[in-house]
């Protein structure tokens, strides 16, 4: 094999080892769920409507953004099993118990 064989071979095993990672990002194992909201900036699990790549998040707890986490734990981190929804922050069931 040249030199030229070498690098093409090696190219193509990179790309399809890329491919398979970007796969497997896409599926939650059994006890997790997609959480949106709860991603810092870069570090976000998968694509949305504004770009298509893991790891593409330009802001810290974007609503549209999501990670996967423990099941049942989204909400305790201050996230939502929506997109686009913001954090409840605690602060509305305060309001509705002090109207009671």
């Amino acid at each position: 094999m040249t030199h030229r064989h070498a690098l093409i071979a090696a190219a193509l095993a990179s790309v399809c080892a890329h491919a398979a990672a970007q796969d497997a990002m896409g599926a939650p194992k059994a006890d997790q769920e997609a959480c949106y909201g709860v991603a810092k900036a870069g570090q976000n699990d998968c694509g949305t409507a504004t770009h298509g790549c893991a790891g593409a998040a330009k802001v810290d707890k974007d609503p549209n953004e999501w990670k996967f986490v423990a099941k049942g734990s989204c909400t305790k981190l201050g996230g939502s099993l929506e997109p686009g929804k913001p954090a409840n922050d605690g602060a509305a069931p305060a309001q509705a118990d002090a109207k009671k």
